[in-house]
């Protein structure tokens, strides 16, 4: 169970959204600015647009002042620093700030009843079992959601969980690993303006970089070649503004591409719409208004408020609240890999209230004087540890409801089997001697 660390306010005080935040974020000024786990990228790209515009004041820019009549030379360098500053303002809103992720329920939605038949042909008690998916309507177009097992919620339609930030975003487009931070609804105008204006920034570094070579070429009459020589810094100017811009132009003209169309990159990925129609294009002009045109929905999470008694006791409530995940019984990636059964751990209640309807079903095959099992197969007591048949000795044995006493030795020792296959189908934990 979750257990939110003590409030490092004043005495008494609850502590802050952000401080108890059960994702991945990062939180600077206390809430103010939320980033992804990985926020140190974040320094390395603002590295790499600070770093050549430097080079290109110092050693061209500085040049081209006096070049250019009515001192025009000097605007070459305010633009490129303006320039600059606007484009690490959109990486910080793009990086900074809360993609559109949505708050986590403090328990899960009211699950359906379903009253189950084992592989026994016995009914079961009656168990809780939430739907995988589910269908809504998206303008006239059925779109199927999924529910989130770390979220207890069913993802609004174009939501996705993202695995780096564990959080469920609106609109997920794509975690971008240079901006540190999930790309979503609130932020997808951001990162595209930056993209963008990273891509315009390099085109006119690269631009002015051959007009102070075309200068050097003029004055002393020399080759082209023999000219950039005159000046290494443009030469390396020249060539790596010339990758970036193969890297953030062709993301520039890809996202145009996915707006026009009203996709995700996402979407886009898993050939959502390939197949059937796109619920969400209402045209390229539309598609164009809706990204850059329409008011920005506020966050639906406030990080600096205070914590309420009330929802703490509701997150306490939710452990106690026995029901079946729509992926319970299916192991996961790493469980896979570790060779472990999967246990969930907000299952807690009925995997004990399972246990002890184990335990009943063996209760009656232990007999009381002598602590051993007295009507099980020989396989199977050579399988039970013995701290468990120990641990038997003075028990009172319990009337099974799976297993009847006076009932013929091979139909309890038949029934035996099938507890045990029953149990394990339902990925208890391992045996053991105690509960």
């Amino acid at each position: 169970m979750y257990v939110p660390p003590p409030p490092t306010g004043g005495a008494g005080e609850q502590p802050r959204v952000y401080q108890v935040w059960r994702g991945s974020n990062e939180f600077f000024l206390q809430g103010r600015f939320i980033f992804g786990p990985d926020v140190r990228s974040v320094f390395l790209t603002m590295f790499l647009i600070i770093a050549p515009v430097v080079v290109f004041c110092v050693f061209v820019a500085r040049h081209l002042i006096n070049d250019f009549p009515d001192s025009w030379g000097i605007s070459v360098m305010v633009v490129v620093v303006v320039f600059t500053v606007y484009d690490l303002t959109l990486l910080l809103c793009t990086s900074g700030r809360d993609p559109g992720i949505i708050p986590r329920n403090t328990h899960p939605p009211e699950p359906e009843s379903i009253d189950g038949i084992n592989d026994t042909g016995v009914q079961t008690p009656q168990q809780f079992r939430l739907p995988r998916t589910k269908e809504v309507v998206v303008n006239g177009i059925s779109v199927r959601v999924k529910y989130c097992d770390t979220c207890m919620l069913y993802r609004p339609p174009r939501c996705s969980h993202c695995s780096i930030c564990n959080n469920c975003v609106e609109r997920f487009d794509h975690h971008c690993p240079w901006v540190g931070q999930c790309i979503g609804l609130r932020n997808y105008r951001f990162f595209y303006m930056f993209v963008s204006s990273t891509t315009l920034l390099c085109l006119y570094v690269f631009a002015f970089c051959w007009v102070y070579v075309i200068k050097i070429r003029a004055a002393e009459h020399l080759s082209i070649w023999k000219a950039l020589l005159k000046t290494p810094a443009s030469i390396v100017l020249i060539i790596y503004c010339f990758l970036c811009v193969w890297f953030v132009g062709g993301l520039s003209v890809f996202h145009l591409y996915l707006m026009g169309t009203n996709q995700t990159t996402y979407e886009n990925f898993r050939y959502r719409y390939d197949r059937r129609d796109n619920p969400y294009n209402r045209g390229t002009l539309n598609n164009f208004l809706e990204i850059f045109c329409t008011a920005i929905p506020p966050s639906k999470n406030n990080f600096r408020a205070r914590v309420t008694v009330e929802q703490g006791l509701q997150q306490t409530r939710s452990q106690s609240r026995g029901f079946m995940s729509p992926s319970m019984g299916k192991p996961t990636i790493g469980e896979l890999e570790m060779g472990r059964k999967p246990v969930v751990p907000w299952d807690e209640p009925r995997t004990a209230a399972d246990i002890r309807d184990l335990e009943a079903g063996f209760g009656g095959m232990f007999d009381e004087k002598e602590g051993r099992v007295a009507h099980a197969s020989p396989d199977l007591s050579r399988d039970l540890p013995a701290e468990f048949v120990e641990g038997r000795t003075g028990m009172h044995s319990r009337q099974s409801s799976w297993v009847q006493r006076g009932g013929d030795a091979s139909e309890a020792s038949a029934l035996q089997m099938a507890t045990v296959h029953t149990a394990e189908d339902s990925n208890h934990v391992p045996w053991s001697g105690t509960r």
